[in-house]
């Protein structure tokens, strides 16, 4: 019978595991060095539905300012708390603003790509979230850097 616990304790490890797919962190080449080939891009899973991924968006969102604008009680275009954006919805086409549509802002050139897909993966959740639950995300992070504040890194 000791053989059939070592085999269990295996088992249930194997599947302790699996189950923490949805916060799995992956660091190396594989990550995303490109902007999305499309709305279809078989990277954004990795973003998407990865809650550690869509957590560094929202962190991401605060410490480069977006909350500035984009807060929970904005309004009209600035409102990204529906899917009735004037630019698109689309994973793309979010990317795509986020990097190159916000005026003079550049943001595509002073954050890194992963740092995007994150955002981007961050954004596109919003619609999904509660009221109450995008209120706590702000009141969590409070103590962070904010907008001008934000000393992190930025290319060059």
């Amino acid at each position: 019978m000791p053989g059939n616990r070592s085999s269990s304790f295996i088992v249930l490890c194997a599947l302790a595991l699996a189950g923490c797919s949805a916060e799995s962190r992956t660091v190396g080449a594989d990550l995303p060095q490109t902007e999305p080939t499309g709305a279809q891009d078989p990277r954004a899973a990795r973003y998407e539905r990865n809650a550690y991924q869509v957590a560094q968006g929202g962190r991401y969102f605060t410490w480069y300012g977006c909350g500035s604008c984009h807060g929970s009680d904005a309004a009209g275009a600035l409102n990204l708390n529906d899917r009735l954006w004037a630019h698109g919805s689309d994973l793309d086409q979010v990317y795509r603003f986020i990097a190159q549509g916000h005026g003079d802002a550049r943001y595509g050139e002073r954050i890194p790509v992963e740092q995007l897909w994150q955002i981007t993966a961050y954004v596109r959740t919003l619609p999904q979230l509660k009221p109450e639950k995008r209120r706590r995300q702000d009141v969590d992070q409070v103590g962070e850097a904010q907008g001008d504040n934000w000393t992190g890194p930025v290319l060059p």
